[in-house]
């Protein structure tokens, strides 16, 4: 169907739905106008990424087979952005892939398949691309190896469960916003609460609702502190005290911060013997009594750069009135970053107000738009994974680190695993090349398995460095389900314009690859897309009339286009429980309480992890030659490196460039003015990007934003600069720590300069030139 057919069919507008917020959109036949949900009182303007994204030449029009793999077929070989593809049907690009699927299962079996998908493509609960490919590797393919936990938290979704209980309990069912606009008086944020970050909610949200309490909890008397290299990381509504931080250094804080509370005995020591284990070993510790070093404010302020009298005001501020420590998901993205997660809980717990309505802590309070919401009283739409026979698994930050290391043992959470040998990578609904540090190394790595294949919706970095491309349509040329755990509305996510070129769903190209591997059937279950969309919606409609709520069939919700869901209690969940009976409602912890001291991870013998919150300096800390400490944040313009290409995005880039800032203080010192084009370098790589100078940032720090798309420069070099802004060709590929193993991907040493001469152009989203070709298939 041609794009003006298609728009004399659609209503005046469709109700859709994307991660970032809800809305309802209309296709012109060129371009796609955006609503954002009438009940929103805070609409995210990455919804303008949606103009001039859906027909860009980025986008992905045909199947495409790298050329080198067509030749040489299977095997490590050479992977370069700039290679040459060749476009074919859809029957040959699917027998190829079914025959290489076939091949690798049979003859090294699942558990050399790699199913890379990092779950963030779209907010539909159906054509979820990570549940997608999941199952289909489980039906069709007898499994594959999968990774565990997210760059976003691999550190603290580990540590968690040793210290307080788990990930999701202490994150997003904890405190909400409603409790601190009614009882907080201090909120002490290390790493802020940058509002760009709770814009964004897996699987959309129809209310913004941070600014707004933010707002009325200052106008009660709260008191927002941010402990941040970044001006920034709060809303102008929150009027927050700016404490300004050395990156990495946030447990010297803490610590010293624990420590004025044990001399100044000001700490809750009916709550500590009561609530807590550990607190005797972890109080000499502070006291410097097990390694001659006492953590005093003194001490910290000579790692960190804070005054030591604000560290101790900060410390007794704390006990004063209700009180609320949150820890950012950015400290825990470095090296050590279980320790400003554990630290922070331990603070919390020797202020005493853990379980308190708006009191104690809350890791991640404000990170994502889910945290600070009550939960849905009823299940949303999940789409069926199936069960996977293969038990391996990577944490998945390592996948480098696997590729290049088939058969090596690496430790994690106290086990001794080994990494598989991967023969095939298959991904879809992600972009590594955004989220995996150290891109030179990805992209060597990537050179090791026999072939890579990827579902994509435009020519990601990624897609250019697989061998078979199979074109996916993007969210609004396809109708869903839009739905969160903790957001109180259903969305009917109608097509809103017709699919570009030949781009299939997902499901559309797992069934045929599923009939061809014989296991159509089990992977369809005989239903259709919209059959699908109808039975995935009847489990909620069950749970609404269960508890006598309106429950429409999906009929009348799909023309309604939303639907109200009710919410739990106000309960502040397993922390408030404890708090009321520690008995009765021990915490998930081997002792039932807070573990200030873990025994577990002791026993573990880490010594980059021990038992109990502890400062460890980064084994890479600025240099001679490194003198600056990269922030590579989340961007404000973009969920992630997702349509980079579209408006808003391109709207804030500077000569096509990312924007890096910088304080006046270290661009003065290079010759550096607004608006310059500089590099920005260390012994991994360097990239280009456009200076902000600005005092919105402390002196030391470069401020540059992930989701560039890599970009690398022509020519022979090795390890090409990126001329757009990839924070990524910087970081560090190592894991947290044995624990976690989680990303170290937030802050980095590196140096700048202004770059001089010719800028190469940005050639980022400029597609692969096609050679048609007669591609046989292996039928």
């Amino acid at each position: 169907m041609s794009d003006s057919n298609f728009n004399d069919r659609q209503p005046s507008s469709s109700t859709h739905s994307a991660h970032w917020g809800a809305f309802s959109a209309r296709w012109n036949g060129q371009d796609v106008a955006i609503e954002p949900y009438a009940g929103d009182p805070s609409p995210s303007p990455i919804l303008n990424n949606f103009k001039g994204a859906l027909r860009h030449k980025a986008r992905i029009l045909k199947p495409m087979i790298r050329r080198s793999w067509l030749d040489n077929g299977p095997g490590p070989q050479r992977r370069e952005i700039g290679d040459a593809f060749v476009e074919c049907e859809w029957s040959t690009a699917l027998e190829l892939l079914a025959s290489e699927l076939i091949r690798v299962r049979d003859n090294f079996g699942p558990q050399a398949i790699y199913g890379g998908s990092y779950g963030w493509s779209s907010a539909g609960r159906f054509h979820h691309a990570q549940s997608q490919i999941h199952r289909f590797l489980n039906v069709a393919c007898g499994g594959y190896i999968r990774s565990v936990n997210s760059y976003s938290a691999g550190a603290s979704s580990v540590i968690l469960p040793h210290v307080m209980g788990p990930f999701e309990n202490l994150s997003r069912r904890n405190v909400t916003w409603d409790q601190v606009r009614n009882h907080t008086d201090v909120v002490l944020a290390f790493g802020g609460m940058a509002i760009k970050n709770s814009m964004i909610a897996s699987g959309g949200l129809s209310r913004h609702i941070e600014a707004g309490a933010m707002r009325d909890a200052v106008k009660r008397g709260t008191r927002f502190i941010s402990v941040s290299p970044l001006r920034d990381d709060f809303p102008p509504e929150a009027n927050a005290q700016w404490i300004p931080i050395r990156p990495g250094t946030d447990v010297a804080v803490m610590l010293a911060m624990m420590h004025t509370l044990l001399v100044e005995d000001l700490c809750d020591h009916s709550f500590l013997e009561r609530y807590t284990t550990g607190f005797d070993i972890f109080a000499r510790y502070l006291r410097g009594e097990s390694d001659g070093r006492p953590k005093h404010a003194d001490w910290a302020a000579a790692l960190s750069g804070i005054d030591a009298d604000t560290i101790r005001d900060l410390a007794r501020a704390l006990v004063r009135s209700r009180s609320l420590i949150t820890v950012a998901h950015a400290l825990q993205r470095a090296q050590y970053g279980e320790q400003p997660v554990w630290a922070a809980a331990v603070l919390a717990a020797m202020v005493g107000q853990i379980g308190l309505p708006g009191g104690g802590y809350n890791y991640a309070l404000g990170a994502m738009g889910h945290t600070g919401r009550r939960v849905n009283a009823v299940p949303i739409p999940t789409m069926p994974q199936g069960t996977n026979p293969v038990g391996d698994f990577i944490p998945v930050a390592r996948i480098v680190d696997m590729l290049l290391n088939p058969a090596a043992p690496f430790e994690y959470n106290g086990r001794t695993l080994f990494y598989p040998d991967i023969k095939l990578v298959y991904w879809a609904g992600g972009n590594p090349f955004h989220h995996h540090q150290d891109i030179h190394r990805l992209r060597r790595a990537f050179m090791r398995p026999d072939t890579i294949v990827v579902n994509e919706q435009a020519w990601t970095a990624m897609a250019r460095s697989a061998d078979i491309v199979l074109p996916a349509t993007m969210t609004l040329e396809r109708d869903d389900i839009g739905a969160a755990a903790t957001d109180p509305r259903l969305i009917a996510m109608r097509q809103v314009a017709p699919p570009i070129g030949e781009a299939r769903d997902d499901f559309a190209i797992f069934s045929e690859l599923a009939a061809r591997l014989g296991a159509e059937r089990p992977f369809t279950e005989g239903r259709t897309a919209r059959e699908w969309l109808a039975h995935l919606y009847e489990p909620t409609r069950q749970a609404l009339a269960a508890r006598g709520w309106e429950a429409p069939d999906f009929e009348e919700f799909w023309k309604r286009g939303e639907l109200a869901l009710p919410s739990e209690d106000d309960d502040g969940g397993i922390l408030r429980s404890f708090r009321a009976d520690p008995d009765k409602s021990a915490l998930p912890t081997p002792s039932g309480r807070i573990e200030i001291y873990s025994e577990t991870i002791a026993n573990f013998k880490y010594d980059d992890c021990p038992g109990h919150p502890a400062w460890l300096p980064s084994t890479e800390p600025p240099s001679e030659t490194a003198p600056l400490m990269l922030v590579a944040n989340q961007p404000a313009t973009r969920l992630h490196s997702q349509l980079d290409f579209g408006h808003y995005s391109q709207s804030r880039k500077v000569h096509g460039r990312e924007v890096a800032r910088l304080h006046p203080h270290d661009a003065a010192a290079r010759g550096i003015a607004e608006g310059d084009i500089i590099r920005i370098f260390n012994s991994r790589g360097a990239c280009l990007a456009a200076a902000h100078v600005t005092s919105d940032i402390m002196p030391g720090i470069v401020h540059l934003p992930t989701g560039a798309w890599y970009d690398p420069a022509p020519g022979n070099e090795p390890d090409p600069i990126c001329v757009h802004g990839n924070p990524n060709v910087l970081t560090r590929d190592v894991g947290t720590s044995r624990l976690a193993q989680g990303c170290c991907g937030q802050i980095t040493a590196v140096n700048c300069e202004k770059f001089l001469g010719d800028a190469p152009a940005v050639r980022a989203y400029e597609p692969p030139i096609p050679i048609t070709a007669a591609v046989e298939n292996s039928s």
